[in-house]
């Protein structure tokens, strides 16, 4: 039961994190740093009252070590999110396996990849799933 309510709230910060990209994407249009769509798209999940955390530290193990020196979250919703933010006129490949990968390394299910830079931001969104 604990793993279906998981599942059902990262449902839900999945659509307001969706709702929150389009707000700010409506208010502010594309053509602004990545820093800026930050602070705003975090605003929006503050609103929400949804728990948040901007350029989150991604530990990594080597061997029986533990360190945060390296990977960085953009936003980290609720502790069960990760969304990387860009507003780039194209989206790198290796984007999608930097996400996959900060996904593994948190123990995560679920990000979101998410370009400001498009006219229309349903373009910009992708979801991933682990």
């Amino acid at each position: 039961m604990a793993n279906n309510f998981s599942m059902q709230h990262q449902e839900f910060l999945g659509k307001e994190i969706v709702d929150c990209a389009y707000k700010v994407h409506k208010e502010l249009g594309p053509g602004l740093l990545e820093k800026v769509y930050e602070v705003c798209f975090c605003y929006e999940l503050d609103k929400k009252g949804i728990p948040n955390g901007r350029q989150v530290p991604i530990p990594i193990r080597y061997e029986d070590k533990f360190f945060t020196e390296g990977f960085v979250a953009d936003v980290l919703v609720d502790e069960l999110v990760i969304c990387e933010l860009k507003s780039v006129t194209e989206i790198n490949p290796v984007w999608h396996a930097q996400i996959i990968s900060h996904l593994k390394l948190m123990g995560l299910k679920l990000g979101y990849l998410i370009n400001f830079n498009v006219p229309l931001i349903k373009n910009g969104i992708k979801r991933f799933v682990i």
